[in-house]
């Protein structure tokens, strides 16, 4: 990879990863602060409820990654007569698909959430006015996607970081608030939700409009590009609808057999998870690109080297953070929100380490989706991700515990991957047996011998807070030697012996 391009990369990374730590910091806050304003039944109603819009998404999820790949790729080729077309089509669709998803919502969100939901009666007008914000606040997001996916084809992550750090503080200005209301708090937080998605999407306008020259509306009527960007968003609808029936779509189930209770708990856990997977999240956003950009560029030993690379490198981000709290989850959760709800500690250990299971397949998406030929790929791998809704049903209706819905997630994530690998070995030329040897077992060994350490500790010792932080700094320690020795390779090892030296070579002229 060019220096220019790792680089490049290393300082978007930086953005996001700065805009990564201001949002954790709020994100703690307003959870606390939601939970202890909501109480644990009217959060697990916002946390269904919103689920049940989410669930709608699938639409616009789908039209999204169509969006931005179409986008990248165009910048790749460097045409930007045709990014000007891309976008004012994608505009369009996205109008057009909000009209859709509002009359859906109306139309079925609206019956199933009173006819069919597990919600007390006496809370049922609370839960139609989360509905009905929540519908619109998705319908005005929906049409800032065209904007999004510029900012980020563009690479331009530190307007990215703010405008997200805005959205976050706007958010925990609106719990606050609602904490000290008098009435109905659940209403309120609906209704005043609105309004930040409102003023992100002007500055999503602003910004674009000055900044690309691309992003300027104009009316077109190109049919080819139109129907390439829905066939592209036609087959990714499978996996998106599964990848939704995986999380929205189960919450529901648990929902159907359990109570609110359960549902804030599994809220709670995803949460936690959404907080640590923000690392990942920030990297990849800003990996995701240089993949695009090579397979468009034709230069596809670069970009396997890079899939090699950042599936390693992801996955060990997550695990140094996840470990840690894998162990001392029940603690973490007592620190952050006093009280715990039942079931979360479990859900929490276990939506971790689905996460591990997933990341391996992170880059494989993108580059999967970079290929434009996903037909075949969405028929599979979606079909297989489909599998998380009828299995957890029926576990559920036998009447086993309500966890074991992600247990048959991090099963159905390997058997997904294995499909994945299967498709790349056809369409890229892929080195599955290389990215076996040398990314999946090595995790995998690396992650064994990580986990040594730290559960040591956790039999040893009595639990409190100085076992926390013991077996925090020795989980960190441990991982890191376990990277440094096993899962890096020979040039790796010296790449990060010659960056440190560099750094501490700049801090002494200093």
């Amino acid at each position: 990879m060019p220096d220019s391009d790792t680089k490049r990369i290393v300082k978007n990374t930086g953005f996001l990863y700065m805009r990564m730590l201001v949002m954790m910091a709020i994100g703690f806050i307003t959870a606390r602060v939601m939970l202890k304003a909501l109480g644990v039944n009217n959060y697990g109603i916002n946390n269904v409820v919103g689920g049940l819009v989410s669930m709608f998404s699938m639409l616009s999820a789908s039209l999204s990654g169509a969006v931005s790949r179409f986008f990248t790729f165009g910048l790749g080729k460097g045409d930007m007569k045709r990014l000007r077309v891309i976008f004012s089509t994608s505009i369009n669709i996205h109008i057009l698909l909000a009209v859709v998803v509002v009359l859906a919502i109306e139309v079925i969100g609206v019956w199933f959430l009173n006819n069919r939901m597990n919600i007390d009666a006496d809370r049922l007008v609370a839960a139609n006015w989360v509905l009905q914000c929540s519908t619109v606040t998705f319908a005005i997001n929906l049409l800032s996607v065209p904007y999004r996916a510029a900012i980020i084809a563009h690479e331009r992550m530190s307007a990215f970081a703010y405008l997200t750090i805005f959205d976050a503080t706007a958010k925990l200005l609106i719990v606050c608030a609602v904490y000290f209301y008098g009435g109905d708090k659940l209403i309120l937080l609906s209704v005043l939700n609105i309004t930040p998605a409102i003023i992100s999407q002007i500055i999503y306008w602003r910004y674009c409009k000055r900044n690309f020259k691309e992003c300027s509306y104009e009316w077109v009527t190109d049919t080819k590009l139109f129907k390439e960007i829905f066939g592209f968003a036609g087959w990714s609808f499978i996996g998106n609808t599964a990848g939704l029936m995986k999380n929205e779509g189960v919450n529901v189930v648990i929902n159907i057999f359990t109570n609110t209770a359960i549902n804030a708990a599994r809220g709670i856990a995803m949460q936690v998870n959404g907080m640590v997977m923000q690392f990942i999240s920030n990297f990849t956003m800003a990996l995701n690109p240089q993949i695009i950009k090579d397979y468009a560029a034709g230069q596809l030993q670069r970009m396997h080297k890079l899939m090699f690379q950042g599936t390693k490198l992801s996955y060990y981000i997550f695990m140094v953070l996840s470990i840690p709290l894998i162990f001392e989850v029940k603690a973490f959760l007592t620190l952050w929100l006093g009280e715990v709800p039942e079931h979360s500690v479990l859900f929490t250990r276990l939506v971790l380490v689905l996460s591990l299971a997933e990341i391996v397949s992170y880059t494989l998406i993108t580059a999967q989706n970079a290929t434009g030929k996903i037909r075949d790929y969405q028929i599979v791998v979606g079909g297989i991700l489909l599998l998380n809704l009828p299995v957890s049903y029926l576990l559920l209706r036998w009447g086993v515990f309500p966890e074991v819905t992600v247990v048959v997630a991090i099963v159905v994530s390997q058997l997904c991957l294995a499909a994945r690998l299967w498709f790349l070995r056809k369409m890229i030329d892929f080195p599955v047996r290389q990215f076996i040897i040398r990314v999946y077992f090595n995790v995998i060994g690396v992650t064994i011998l990580s986990l040594i350490v730290p559960a040591i500790c956790y039999v040893m010792m009595p639990p409190g807070y100085l076992r926390v932080i013991i077996l925090g700094a020795l989980s960190v320690c441990a991982s890191i030697a376990a990277i440094y020795f096993v899962g890096c390779t020979c040039e790796e090892r010296t790449l990060v012996r010659n960056t440190i030296v560099n750094v501490i070579s700049k801090l002494r002229k200093r």
